[in-house]
């Protein structure tokens, strides 16, 4: 390609652009929970790629794994047509550590793919039209999940979507109602991300199955961001206690690699099989490098052991940030953090400070009056107390 310009003047005359101001830093190599510039600038990395990084940037055995595969082979045929071993063991690893009734997998390529094929799926099951959603969710960009993503700034513009969408409120009881027998699903995030990190109610997830179940509904959780050791538990729904009909994974699932994922009963799955046959097909879903690295990830989230350390991790932040005065509050679910300050234009600010000071962070869709700390689960004591100096500093000059 011939020179035409250094590599940030082409990012911004090449690449599609979907914000009027986005980050603009080059990143050169990424490793732990260290990101590097080509300048050798050195940023401790509060996003995890939205929550994708959770072992880390560049995880020898996910390397490994990478390597291996590529050597083996590639793309070989569309997903489900013949058998791929990484395809196999990531399926069977993520299977034998989620509730027994989930115990079928189909791979895509993305977090939005996964929901579009739960809602498809569970169309097709129910033969039922209607679905609801939460207001402030987000379950992806696709015309599906936009139609259930649960804020009409972002939906607006691309009407008409999906009809029969009824949005109801997180954590209101008396919404529940709305799910009648009409409904072929609800879909939830068992802790609403975007929103600002907000919390399930005691009881609210157990009430929403025990509707849905009285209703014939199917219960979809978005685990997109909650997996893999995000909030203290591999999945969120062993922290609730609530085991949905079908769940959703992707980001954190391929170990940085494109990878998501729909899991549900395998009475449910089959489903794909008749009226149509091939109710559902994928060319590149369950890439075999993507899931090798999806199972070499899983491994190793399964052997370091710091899913159990996310609760002491989590305490530390939010001790060592609650007495600053620039801090309103921090709501947590795990190391998945909003920090609130009160303004959109402070969260602004903070984020240019924050890459001033060498850490990156980010804000939420739905509130942009906080901002976002979720490291790699990897983060040590000393990379944690780095954190803290780093966004106390910021705050300072805020």
């Amino acid at each position: 390609m011939k020179n035409k310009g250094t590599i940030r003047e082409q990012f911004f005359a090449r690449l599609g652009q979907t914000s009027p101001s986005p980050l603009g830093i080059e990143i050169q190599k990424a490793e732990g929970v260290f990101l590097h510039s080509p300048s050798g600038k050195r940023y401790i990395d509060l996003i995890s790629g939205v929550s994708v990084s959770n072992v880390g940037h560049a995880r020898p055995e996910v390397i490994q794994a990478i390597e291996e595969q590529a050597r083996n082979h590639l793309h070989l045929m569309v997903y489900g047509e013949v058998i791929q071993s990484p395809q196999v063991h990531l399926a069977g690893l993520l299977t034998d550590n989620l509730p027994a009734t989930l115990n079928s997998v189909y791979f895509v390529n993305s977090g939005s793919e996964a929901n579009e094929a739960a809602l498809k799926l569970a169309k097709r099951i129910t033969g039922r039209g209607k679905i609801a959603c939460f207001r402030n969710a987000y379950h992806g960009s696709t015309h599906g999940a936009l139609s259930v993503m649960g804020n009409e700034t972002f939906r607006r513009s691309f009407r008409p979507l999906l009809p029969d969408i009824t949005a109801l409120r997180f954590n209101c009881l008396q919404d529940l109602e709305l799910i009648d027998r009409h409904t072929a699903c609800v879909i939830v995030e068992p802790v609403q991300a975007e929103a600002g990190v907000r919390l399930p109610a005691e009881g609210f997830l157990q009430s929403l199955l025990d509707r849905c179940n009285d209703t014939g509904t199917l219960l979809i959780f978005d685990e997109i961001q909650t997996g893999f050791g995000r909030t203290g538990s591999l999945f969120a729904m062993q922290k609730y206690g609530v085991v949905p009909h079908m769940v959703t994974f992707a980001k954190a699932l391929g170990g940085g690699m494109p990878l998501g994922a729909l899991v549900c009963g395998r009475e449910l799955m089959d489903a794909w099989k008749t009226d149509p046959v091939l109710g559902h097909i994928t060319t590149f879903g369950g890439h075999p490098v993507c899931c090798a690295a999806g199972f070499a990830a899983l491994q190793v989230l399964l052997h370091e052991g710091w899913t159990g350390q996310v609760a002491e991790k989590t305490a530390f932040l939010e001790k060592a940030l609650a007495d600053h005065p620039k801090v309103i509050e921090t709501r947590s679910a795990g190391l998945l953090s909003a920090v609130e300050l009160g303004s959109s234009g402070k969260v602004q600010d903070m984020i240019r400070l924050l890459l001033e000071e060498g850490a990156m962070a980010d804000w939420f869709l739905y509130c942009d009056t906080a901002f976002r700390i979720s490291p790699p689960l990897c983060i040590t004591q000393e990379e944690l107390e780095f954190t803290v100096r780093v966004v106390r500093a910021a705050l300072d000059r805020l």
